[in-house]
């Protein structure tokens, strides 16, 4: 399907479920890389590491967890990206909330959007 272009800075968020569980890294960003001027960027502090939604970790070590979205959020912010792809919407809402607790939000998507962006941009 044609897709249009898209010119964004792009960092994506591996979720955990996907890269630790599923070993699914590689696929996301292809998809995010065939829209064309999308720049995909990468986390180069702790790439791996959650951003402590974890499922309902984010409710029962609240602390713990808003250091990890924290720290999550300041490796991503890193990148100069101007927006946040992530494929889980409990990561999603997590880096949303420390990216604005830091003065800086960004939009977060999940990848199908800015895909669904690109295609309606081609017509």
């Amino acid at each position: 399907m044609p897709r249009g272009p898209l010119p964004r800075r792009v960092a994506y968020h591996d979720a955990c479920h996907l890269a630790h569980a599923q070993g699914i890294r590689a696929q996301p960003r292809e998809l995010l890389r065939s829209i064309p001027e999308l720049e995909l960027l990468e986390v180069a502090t702790e790439p791996g590491m959650c951003c402590g939604s974890a499922g309902i970790y984010n409710l029962v070590q609240p602390q713990a967890a808003a250091e990890l979205g924290e720290r999550k959020a300041r490796n991503l912010l890193a990148t100069g990206a101007d927006a946040i792809a992530a494929g889980n919407p409990g990561c999603a809402a997590q880096l949303d909330l420390h990216l604005r607790r830091l003065g800086r939000p960004l939009p977060v998507h999940h990848p199908i959007e800015l895909l669904a962006e690109s295609i309606a941009a081609a017509t």
